[in-house]
């Protein structure tokens, strides 16, 4: 291979280059494997939560961070947010068919790592 070229598979007209900077995909592939964004998939595997339930459930998460991981995982399509007209107003999450997807592989991981791991010492 030489210096500067990109692995093209035969079928490129459809597949996204995503060893390319400017491949859009890529940018979804940061946004769900980010430090936060693959804890708020994982959250939303069983439920549809609040944004308060979210911030409780991921330890460690900031508001600043959530909102705007969530902001980035509702334009990618993984999530959609759904806004109650209350004082204030409430606002859920939840998984698109897309974020499931994702997401189930994500859940096997974390449950392989933690098998792995063996059982856990009392603090």
């Amino acid at each position: 291979m030489t210096g500067g070229v990109q692995f093209t598979p035969a079928d490129t007209k459809l597949r996204y280059e995503v060893f390319h900077t400017d491949c859009p995909a890529r940018e979804v592939v940061d946004h769900v494997t980010s430090r936060w964004g693959i804890w708020v998939l994982i959250s939303l595997q069983a439920n549809d939560l609040r944004f308060y339930e979210l911030r409780e459930s991921i330890r460690g998460i900031s508001e600043k961070m959530l909102a705007q991981s969530l902001r980035a995982l509702v334009q990618d399509g993984l999530i959609w947010r759904k806004v109650e007209p209350t004082t204030p107003p409430q606002v859920t999450y939840g998984l698109t068919d897309f974020g499931r997807d994702l997401g189930e592989p994500l859940g096997e991981l974390f449950d392989r790592i933690t098998r792995r791991l063996g059982p856990r010492e009392a603090e």
